[in-house]
């Protein structure tokens, strides 16, 4: 198998097959193109973060509301919330110090939270008020530390994620090159989950932002993204696997998002153009919906 380096055209070729084959025989023809804009971004920290992330250095919780602004909406637009914030030095995002607000919250709409790692008791809290957790699963603890900057390993994101999967529908997020673009220990996050229950699995490739630490690196090629993808699928046959809103834009869209129609996955969010046509090509009964794919 794959595990870096751009592959070969008959090698992409061969593995897209495999993977279309996979989904046809496995799920209906449809597929559905997501445009999140009835679910409101939310951040209990602000901008603050105390990690400092590689990829991220915060720059990501700017565009967020608050959780008090939130509150304070009178936005009929607003169907859902995802719900976020800054990691503290352990990892953790404080979404239980916010617990109160946090169900009223839930009371307008459902929630998706992304909880960082948690403790069983934590899981157990949060279950009261998610109506799914968005769970970043990494696979390698070197990507852990040069990333994150955090003293802890794969085994600490596999407890979290079984400690979640045991009292909530948890999703979870892959970054596809998270270490500066390289694919590193991505497959093996792969492996991983096939031990665990997946209901389904969300895909995001790392895009370079100005301001961070990887404001340099280059994303991995859209060919090894899509190598990876159809992995995936070949590992996860009966699992819906999402493409969602974090990968990069413009041209890089353009390849990549056909490629993961090609790859077998059953939602794309803010898809490309060329994926629209793509999707007509393939015969595929488009499915529109307006709410964060992991809800």
């Amino acid at each position: 198998m794959l595990q870096k380096g751009k592959p070969l055209d008959n090698e992409l070729e061969k593995i897209l097959e495999l993977a279309w084959q996979t989904r046809q025989a496995n799920f209906s023809n449809n597929i559905e193109f997501v445009t999140p804009g009835r679910t409101l971004s939310v951040s209990v920290t602000g901008e603050k973060c105390a990690l400092n992330c590689a990829h991220c250095s915060g720059i990501y919780l700017r565009n967020m509301a608050t959780l008090g602004k939130a509150l304070q909406s009178k936005n009929d637009d607003e169907k859902s919330y995802l719900v976020s914030g800054g990691s503290d030095g352990q990892g953790k995002v404080p979404l239980l110090e916010n617990f109160a607000e946090l169900k009223e919250l839930a009371g307008r709409g459902p929630l998706n939270l992304h909880a960082g790692l948690v403790t069983e008791d934590e899981a157990r809290l949060l279950a009261e008020i998610a109506s799914v957790v968005s769970f970043d699963f990494v696979g390698d603890d070197e990507t852990i530390f040069a990333v994150y900057g955090l003293p802890v390993k794969v085994e600490d994101y596999l407890d979290s994620y079984r400690y979640l999967q045991k009292h909530v529908r948890v999703v979870p997020h892959l970054c596809i090159g998270l270490n500066g673009g390289k694919i590193k220990g991505e497959y093996e996050a792969l492996h991983l989950l096939k031990q665990e229950k997946v209901e389904a699995i969300s895909m995001i490739i790392f895009r370079p932002t100005a301001d961070t630490a990887f404001s340099k690196c280059s994303p991995p090629p859209p060919e090894e993204a899509a190598y990876f993808i159809a992995t995936a699928r070949l590992l996860f046959p009966h699992t819906p696997i999402y493409l969602g809103c974090m990968r990069p834009g413009g041209r890089y869209r353009e390849v990549i998002d056909p490629y993961a129609l090609r790859a077998g996955v059953n939602k794309l969010v803010l898809p490309a153009p060329t994926a629209r046509r793509q999707a007509a090509r393939m015969g595929l009964t488009v499915n529109l919906s307006e709410e964060c794919c992991s809800l």
